[in-house]
This record gives structure tokens, C-alpha cells and sequence, in this order.
């Protein structure tokens, strides 16, 4: 024999029913069923607020709202049974309402609720329950036994909290000799007291009833059918990523319940444990998933984490400053079970040195502690304890599930240090001795990202995740996309996770916090009616548990720029291919970095001087090994490498423009690299990463253009003006070849910080000499190279490379992330 419970989500409408009705009657083939059933979700609501209306006497709005849900249940069962069971049904539901209406009038006249007529009308919902679902058995020929918990379970304690004498009940349910064939159904929720008096059982009080039924049928085991899978490594809500636990012990299921976790309530548990009976977590809406097993394994001396889960609400009080004899006399009673009973503390912190009794309490029992701490100990005292108590409110409790704590040493660092690197507070963190568990107390604003923190430590310390919100989709932002969709598989089957939660431009966005499928993100990129903003944007992430969020510059855009320090304020990494930051004035420049260092984020800009070449890494590496620089010399614009290449073959000046601009080499305005700025900004970048405090302005640059060029034209006039140079250019080149030479364009760093940018005749003797068709070079002079220099050497322009650069520096905040 099996129990089946199913609760107020999988019997929403008459829908969600007859799915019922087909799992009772696929497990019936085989052996005899007992269901236990909740109320229709959102009834019992409403009968609790219809009682707060009568008492207040309002209109009974809630009680209509339940005819209608009824009356719904009742019109659409007509396609569904026979004739004379519908007419049996609205007999039996319109005898219940009118009950519950006289009820609701009698507590109306008298202005309060006893909790004999709350117990009975927050219990209605059950009793239709199980009315309808007879009604549809019935219809498919089962024959059906309801068993009425009033009078066949025996509950002690309070009508609104009442436990269930497993022993005796068991006894009752015996003598009801139940026929093998028929299929049994019970209303969740109920008890009967000693008087014969409906009482009910409180939170989880059908999933109580299910497990006290199975004891009492001695079934094999108890069913939980709900609307999730079974039982997370972490609440799916919070963690993205949570992962279903197929099994679980009786005590890891009592210490996820203990701490917070919508697993079983303990009182459900207890009985089954008692028993040694299975419990099954199931999913109306799934039945092929094998949920989550409850039951009792065998213990073995082995590390593992089965969940983490949480309680908000939570003030810790802390009592110090008695002396010594006084807190002997508070320890010995505080640390009483009677006492603690009293006061239910959740966490009771190990005894300190000095003696400090320290422990959490839920915030609404606050008023209630200090209270009972009052009249308790105030006598043994000669100060009133409430002068000593300290309270921290609003804080949380973050518990991590598992065995074999002892086993892994470096846990309690791990867990500490990673949130440390995610400025996460941690108050205190401890073991419990009496269960299975580790706990953290932390901030309660801070809660999903630290629980999203501490799950990535702990079940994904394999997998690299990284999260990009990108800005600028031109050509390089483009082809960024493309490659990241090429690899995304690739990279995944070596742990690594390139989510791309955001894209977008100057006009628009789209966003998604579990990533933007790419191979139709430009259809939806065009469809999106969101509009671009970057402090919405940044709130919209900052709401959001990223695990490693990092912004992607793929634009041009000074505005942009000048929001980096507030990027990584918000503590997400960037990686720019713009360079408009490292170029900027001085003051911007170092704050950035300033800000970088406070807040422990990455900006990384590899393509600002090189495109696709390790340029700034290696240059870093250099001067951090202790190397110094004695000249730089190099060819630092793949568009003018092109250009000067091409008038090496004779191509007019105008036309190998042109052709350096069809295949993306050159800046979005031709005019940046023939000025000579774009190289300026590459060197000023450079010479900063030495040390030297330069603004642009101080880079001497001889243009391509003469003074009077006029800057401000459009594409088309700058090719048509362009072509006012050609001859003068085609002279320079042949002149050059006379001599044996050819003409580069050339960014030049001297010991002093000099910098120059120039066209100059080279021999090739000359590592610079033969660059050309958009190729890059760097020559670094220093004390560990020479006279031979290093030499930097590759492709400096177009999109593939470019993007490839910041591709490679996504990869490389990953080792930064972990800390490696």
C-alpha cells in the first residue's frame, strides 16, 4: 500500500484533478492507494480573511470568491460525470456553504472568532476536496472509503496546532476494516480531539496527515506530490543553477525543514522516520522525474553537501557585562531546555571566553525574548539584564546541509574567504554541534547573493562562469558575438559558462539573466522596444545574483567612458576595447584604477594598443619583473600599416584609404588614423603604463594632413579631398625608395617619456621595416633587450582579431575571479 498527498497547487482547478485522478488510478493497478488531499489553492486564503471580515462586519467578498471557485469546479464536472453523481456533489458542497455561512454569521454577531469556529472554517477547503474527488472516482467505476480524520485521528493540543496520538489513532483506523479494492481518501489538516471537536494541525498540517495515515495503514511508503521537482540543493528562485537531490536522509530533510527550507515541516517527518517509511517528492507536472527520496540510508564516514537554505527575519541578541558569579547563575538557566523552549532560539552561539551568552531569534519573537529574559534572570541579577542586552535586527541565517564537516578542514575558509572576495559581511559562522550543519550570519539585504556565492563555492567549484553585458554591436561588437556563440559549447565541456545576459547600443537593449540565445539575438535585438540606459542597466544587474559580472566595451563612446569608475563601483569587471578611458585627462585615468583596486575588479583593455596581440599584458609583465624601458619604437595602426604597404606598390594614397576602410582596418572615421590621433592615443596609453603623467596633448604628432585639412567633413567629402594628397604622397615614397628605404608611420617613446608620433624613412636593417597589409609591430628596447629589442609582432587591426583580444581577456578575469 502507497499514500499519496497532493497539495493545493496540483488540484488548482479541475484541470490539475483529473491529472490527479489519472496518477491515483496508475498507482492503483498495482496495490491499494490512500490520498490525502489540501484544500483548491487560494481557499483556504480566503476563508481565513472571510473570518477577519465577519469579525469586522464587512461583506462576505471572500466567500464569494469561493462560491465562484466551487461553482467553476461544479460547471465544468458536467462534461465529466454522470448525472446523478453531480447532483450528489452539489448537494453535499451547498450543505458545507451554508454551513460555513451561519458560521461566519454567528461569529459576526459576536464581534470575535473562537478558535472551535476557526479551526472548522479554515478547514472547508479539505472537505470540497475531497468531495470532488469521490465524485470523480466514483465516475470511473473505483469504489471509495473516506476516512473522517474528526473521528479517526486523535489530536492533542490546541484547535489551531494540534499533534496526532499516532497509537491511538492507529488503533481506530484498524477497526474501519477497509475492503483491499477500494481507494481510500482523507481530508489533509484534521483531527478530531478528545471531545470529538474538529481540530487542525498547523503549518504543513496535510503533509502531517499523509505521513500519521501511512503509519496508520502501515503503508510503504508516502508520497508528497506538489509542483516542483523534489527537493534543491538551494531555492530555484535564488540559485539559477540549484540542482535536484535525489536522495536524503531523515535528519539532512529535519535540518533543511529546521532552517527554512520548504522541504517537509519536522512534525512530518518524525513519524516517518519513527517508522522507517519512505518519503517521495513528486511533481504533478513532471511525472516521469523521480523527485526526491526521504528516508533512511546508511551512514558512511564521507564529505558531502546536500543543501543550502536560509531564515530572514532574524535578531541576534547578544547579553555581556555581568560578572562572573552573575552569568554562572544566566548560563545555567539560559542553557536549560525548559528555558529555551521558552524563547525557541534558533542558533545559540558557542560560550565566548568572557563568558557573552549570544543567540538568533526570529524578529517577530523579539518582544516576546526580552520578556521572558526579564523576568527570568533579573532576579539573580544586581543590573537589570535588559541594560546588558545588545540586539543587531534584520539579519539572516544561511545554512549549509551535509556530513563529514570534520573531514574537509579548509571548508570554513573556503566559504569565508570567498565571500570576503564578494564583500559579503559575514557576522559569524559556526558548526552546530547538534546538527548537521554549518551556519552563517550575514546581512539580510545581501541575502540571495551570498546564498548564490556560497552554492557556486560549493557545487560548482569546477565550473567558471562568466557573465557579459555587452555595449556596442558594430564590427567588433558583432564579431565578438559570433565568436562567443562559435565557442559557447566548446568552452562549456571544459567548465566554463559565457552567459551573455545583455546586449545593446547607444538607442537599445535587450537583457536576460540566464543568457541571450544567440543565433537569433539580432531579430530580437531589432524587436526590443527597451530603451538603453546604463544607471538602469547597472540597477537591473545589481538586483541580480551574476556570479562574475563583467561589462564589455565594444564602442567608441566617451560617454561610456566616463561611467567605468560607477561600473566597477558596482563591482563588475570591464573589459574595453574603447580606448577614450586610458586616453582621457590624467585625474579619470587614475581613478579608475583607484576604484578598480577599492572595489577588487579587473579592467582589462589588451586590444587599446595591439587589437589581437598580448601588447599590455606582456609590457606588465616586464616592467613587473623589474625591467626598464630605454626606447619604444613601433607600428601601432593596422589601417596606416595597410596604407603605408600599399603605397609601397604604388596605390594612390586616396584609394589604399579606401581600400583599408572596405576591409575594417581603419577607425569608424578614416580622418583618426590619417591625423595621426589614433596613433597617439595607442602610444599615450603606453607611456602611461610606464608611469609617466602625459595627457594626449602632449604627444607631438605629424599628421598625414596638412593644417588647413578641414576635420569636420563627412565620409564621402574627406575621400573626394583625400585625393588633393595623392601625388604629394606618391613623391615621398619614391624618394624613400632612392635612398633604399621605405616611409612607416611610427610611435616613438624615449627614456624621459617623450613621446612622438612621425613618418619616417626606414632602412631594413630596421625591425619596423617590413610591416605592412595591416600587420602591427612593437619594439621594446630595454635593459633585458639589447641591442636586439623584443618585438611584438601580428596582425593590429580588423574585427576578427580585435575581437579575438577581448574574447582573450573575458577568458583571463576567470583566474582573477578564482583568486588564482
Amino acid at each position: 500500500m502507497k499514500v499519496l498527498k497532493f497539495g493545493g497547487t496540483s488540484l488548482k482547478n479541475l484541470e490539475k484533478f483529473l491529472i490527479v485522478q489519472k496518477i491515483i488510478e496508475e498507482k492503483a493497478k498495482n496495490e491499494q492507494i490512500g490520498v490525502v488531499l489540501s484544500a483548491p489553492e487560494k481557499i483556504t486564503n480566503y476563508l481565513v480573511e472571510s473570518i477577519q471580515e465577519s469579525t469586522t462586519r464587512k461583506n462576505l467578498t471572500q466567500l464569494n470568491f469561493i462560491e465562484k471557485i466551487i461553482n467553476q469546479f461544479l460547471f465544468e464536472l458536467k462534461k465529466n460525470i454522470p448525472l446523478n453523481l453531480l447532483e450528489n456533489l452539489k448537494k453535499e458542497i451547498n450543505k458545507e456553504i451554508l454551513n460555513l455561512k451561519n458560521t461566519l454569521q454567528k461569529i459576526s454577531l459576536l464581534d470575535k472568532c473562537p478558535n472551535e469556529l476557526n479551526a472548522m472554517i479554515i478547514s472547508r477547503g479539505e472537505i470540497f476536496s475531497v468531495f470532488i474527488m469521490k465524485a470523480i472516482l466514483k465516475s470511473k467505476k473505483y469504489d471509495v472509503t473516506i476516512i473522517d480524520p474528526v473521528k479517526n485521528l486523535v489530536g492533542t493540543g490546541e484547535y489551531l496546532n494540534s499533534t496526532i496520538n499516532i497509537k491511538l489513532s492507529k488503533e481506530k483506523i484498524k477497526k474501519l476494516k477497509i475492503p483491499k479494492k477500494n481507494v481510500i481518501l482523507m481530508p489533509g489538516f484534521i483531527a478530531g480531539n478528545k471531545n470529538k471537536k474538529l481540530v487542525v494541525l498547523g503549518r504543513n498540517g496535510s503533509d502531517y496527515s499523509a505521513a500519521i495515515l501511512t503509519v496508520c495503514l502501515e503503508a510503504q511508503s508516502c508520497e508528497i506530490w506538489t509542483d516542483v521537482d523534489g527537493v534543491f540543493t538551494a531555492d530555484p528562485k535564488i540559485v539559477k543553477d540549484a540542482k535536484l537531490l535525489k536522495n536524503l536522509t531523515y535528519s539532512e530533510a529535519l535540518d533543511l525543514s529546521y532552517f527554512g527550507a520548504k522541504v517537509l515541516h519536522p512534525k512530518t517527518i518524525t513519524p516517518l522516520e519513527k517508522f522507517n517509511i519512505p518519503c517521495i517528492i513528486k511533481n504533478t507536472l513532471n511525472l516521469n522525474n523521480v523527485g526526491t527520496i526521504i528516508k533512511g540510508f546508511k551512514k558512511n564516514n564521507t564529505f558531502s553537501i546536500k543543501g543550502i537554505t536560509y531564515v530572514n527575519d532574524i535578531t541576534i541578541f547578544n547579553i555581556s557585562g555581568l560578572e562572573k558569579k552573575e552569568m554562572l547563575k544566566v548560563n545555567s538557566t539560559f542553557y536549560s531546555k525548559k528555558f529555551q523552549k521558552k524563547i525557541s532560539p534558533i542558533l545559540i552561539f558557542p560560550n565566548s571566553s568572557n563568558g557573552d551568552i549570544s543567540f538568533c531569534i526570529s524578529n517577530k519573537n523579539v518582544k516576546k525574548t526580552f520578556e521572558k529574559l526579564q523576568k527570568e534572570f533579573n532576579f539573580k541579577t544586581k543590573i537589570k539584564l535588559t541594560d546588558l542586552i545588545k540586539t543587531i535586527d534584520d539579519v539572516s541565517i544561511i545554512s549549509i546541509i551535509g556530513n563529514g564537516f570534520e573531514l574537509k578542514k579548509n571548508i570554513y575558509f573556503k566559504i569565508f574567504s570567498g565571500l570576503q572576495q564578494n564583500y559579503i559581511n559575514v557576522l559569524a559562522i559556526l558548526k552546530d554541534p547538534f546538527r548537521s550543519s554549518i551556519s552563517i550570519v550575514t546581512n539580510k539585504f545581501k541575502i540571495s547573493k551570498t546564498i548564490q556565492n556560497i552554492h557556486d563555492i560549493l557545487f560548482n567549484k569546477n565550473r567558471k562562469v562568466i557573465e557579459v553585458f555587452l555595449t556596442g554591436i558594430g564590427g567588433v561588437g558583432k564579431t565578438l558575438l559570433n565568436q562567443l556563440k562559435k565557442q559557447q559549447k566548446i568552452l562549456l565541456k571544459k567548465n566554463i559558462d559565457i552567459k551573455i545576459c545583455s546586449i545593446s547600443n547607444s538607442k537599445k537593449v535587450i537583457f536576460n539573466k540566464k543568457g541571450i540565445e544567440l543565433t537569433n539575438w539580432e531579430k530580437k535585438f531589432k524587436n526590443s522596444q527597451n530603451l538603453f540606459n546604463l544607471t538602469n542597466l547597472l540597477n537591473k544587474i545589481k538586483k541580480n545574483n551574476f556570479t562574475n559580472p563583467i561589462f564589455v566595451d565594444c564602442t567608441s563612446s566617451e560617454k561610456i567612458a566616463d561611467k567605468y569608475i560607477d561600473i566597477l563601483s558596482n563591482r563588475m569587471h570591464i573589459v574595453a576595447s574603447n580606448k577614450k578611458a586610458n586616453t582621457s585627462n590624467y585625474k579619470l585615468y587614475e581613478n579608475i584604477r583607484l576604484v578598480s583596486k577599492k572595489y577588487d575588479r579587473k579592467f582589462l583593455y589588451e586590444t587599446n594598443v595591439g587589437a589581437g596581440l598580448p601588447v599590455i599584458e606582456n609590457f606588465q609583465n616586464l616592467l613587473n619583473s623589474g625591467d626598464k624601458l630605454i626606447q619604444f619604437r613601433g607600428i601601432l595602426s593596422g589601417s596606416l600599416s595597410y596604407i603605408f604597404g600599399k603605397l609601397d606598390e604604388g596605390i594612390p594614397l586616396s584609394e589604399a584609404t579606401m581600400m583599408a576602410k572596405e576591409l575594417g582596418f581603419t577607425e569608424p572615421n578614416p580622418l583618426d588614423d590619417l591625423s595621426g590621433i589614433d596613433v597617439a592615443r595607442k602610444l599615450l596609453i603606453l607611456a602611461r603604463e610606464m608611469g609617466y603623467n602625459l595627457e594626449l596633448s602632449d604627444i607631438k604628432i605629424e599628421s598625414l594632413l596638412p593644417k588647413n585639412f578641414n576635420l569636420n567633413l563627412n565620409i564621402n567629402d574627406f575621400f573626394i579631398e583625400i585625393k588633393k594628397l595623392n601625388t604629394n604622397f606618391s613623391n615621398k615614397v619614391e624618394e624613400a625608395k632612392k635612398e633604399n628605404k621605405t616611409l612607416r608611420f611610427v610611435g616613438i617613446i624615449e627614456k624621459n617619456g617623450q613621446c612622438k608620433v612621425t613618418i619616417q624613412k626606414i632602412n631594413e636593417n630596421d625591425p619596423l621595416y617590413f610591416i605592412k597589409n595591416g600587420e602591427n609591430a612593437l619594439a621594446f628596447y630595454t635593459e633585458y633587450y639589447q641591442p636586439n629589442p623584443l618585438v611584438l609582432k601580428g596582425y593590429g587591426a580588423g574585427n576578427n582579431v580585435t575581437a579575438a583580444g577581448v574574447f582573450s581577456d573575458l577568458l583571463r578575469t576567470l583566474s582573477y575571479n578564482l583568486g588564482t
